[in-house]
């Protein structure tokens, strides 16, 4: 185990800009937001799944996946980034952190390893001519099949290593499916667990003996946790939900640190049959066991069935915040809602606006301003990934 032995500071030195506080974020003056991918521009018909981190020297890092032919989840993708030394106000060009060559390289887990000050960043691969149905029904071969890298950077995100394969350290032989996050990973600080990074995921397993297997219903989807105790040079697998009963289908997950030391999850629920569109479960064990099943977090429930992200404001009593579009039935309004329970309950905070919005993922921008990067649009959710900035003040 990595024991924490110093801190990287991670904080970017910001100007906050003001937003209404009743209810419905106003356009804001200068630096409210900015827009760092369209789709439609530099060579990609379609950008998604934002992941955000700031590194260590308080540059702000926007991941997204750069589909090439078309919105959809298969074919020629890679993983993309903008760099931003404002504190996501103006963005550096679109870099190819992972060149899909005709294959689907996405689903970006960042996270800046608090030894070092290194940028780790996990993603999930398969081969382009697959879909994730045929996946699942088992019929793409091992090297077309999901597959899990990791790639590191020395330079601010300037730069990065090639993809390595973990693979084998991380995915068990009767899996079908797998991704990672998407989102933010984390780097843990407290307690005997500090400075291991854990990235929230999700798999599916083939059926069960006996049963058909056409490998594609929702209840055969779980999720896990892999951590790394060194930096993101060796990886292990930590708990995995494995009910597969079909009642809650734990799929896309995040994470976040309480002041605890517990790790709170939280995950998409699948069209699983329980009440609710949000799963939670704690771990006080750095990730690699559940404290208890995942179950229906209730206070989401206008939370339709999509990704959302979690991240744990600095500070004694300061809240665990979560966004997520907020009408249960579309993706559309993103917002943010506030926890001062550790995930117990939530209580909305703030409407970003009433614009179409899916996948999104909330990174700190100093300790008086959030940042949350998310897909929206006026006629789709994946017209264009904004950077929004959001005062703390009108979150708590």
């Amino acid at each position: 185990m990595t024991i924490l032995s110093r801190t990287v500071l991670a904080t970017a030195v910001l100007l906050t800009t003001p937003l209404t506080t009743a209810g419905t974020a106003s356009a804001g003056t200068a630096c409210t937001s900015s827009v760092p991918y369209v789709s439609g521009e530099d060579g990609y018909d379609t950008y998604r799944i934002p992941a955000t981190i700031t590194t260590s020297r308080g540059t702000v890092l926007a991941f997204a996946e750069g589909r090439h032919n078309s919105a959809g989840d298969t074919g020629d993708i890679d993983v993309v980034l903008r760099r931003s030394h404002d504190g996501g106000c103006t963005w550096g060009p679109v870099t190819v952190v992972a060149a899909g060559e005709g294959d689907t390289r996405g689903n970006p887990a960042p996270v800046v390893d608090p030894l070092t000050g290194a940028v780790v960043l996990v993603t999930s691969y398969n081969g382009g001519d697959v879909t994730e149905a045929q996946i699942m029904r088992g019929e793409a071969s091992p090297a077309e099949s999901r597959r899990v890298f990791v790639q590191r950077s020395l330079d601010d995100g300037r730069h990065f290593s090639s993809p390595r394969d973990i693979t084998g350290a991380v995915k068990p032989p009767n899996w079908r499916w797998y991704a990672t996050g998407p989102g933010h990973a984390i780097a843990l600080r407290r307690g005997p667990y500090a400075g291991r990074l854990v990235v929230p995921s999700n798999h599916s397993v083939a059926p069960a003996a006996g049963s058909a297997d056409t490998g594609q219903e929702p209840k055969y989807y779980g999720a896990h946790a892999i951590y790394s105790d060194d930096g993101g040079r060796t990886w292990q697998l930590g708990f995995v939900d494995d009910s597969y009963d079909g009642v809650s289908n734990a799929n896309e997950s995040t994470a976040a640190e309480l002041a605890d030391g517990r790790v709170y999850f939280n995950s998409r629920d699948q069209l699983g049959t329980s009440a609710g569109n949000r799963l939670d479960s704690h771990s006080s064990d750095g990730g690699e066991t559940l404290d208890h099943p995942y179950t229906v977090q209730p206070t989401l429930n206008d939370v339709p069935v999509v990704e959302g992200s979690v991240l744990q404001l600095p500070g004694s009593g300061a809240p665990l915040l979560f966004s997520g579009p907020s009408v249960p039935t579309a993706r559309q309004s993103m917002a943010v809602w506030r926890s001062g329970d550790g995930g117990a309950t939530f209580t909305k905070a703030l409407t970003l606006s009433q614009q179409r919005a899916a996948y999104s993922d909330l990174v700190p921008l100093g300790r008086r301003t959030v940042g949350i990067l998310y897909e929206t649009g006026e006629s789709g959710p994946y017209e264009t990934i904004e950077f929004r900035r959001l005062p703390v003040a009108d979150l708590t």
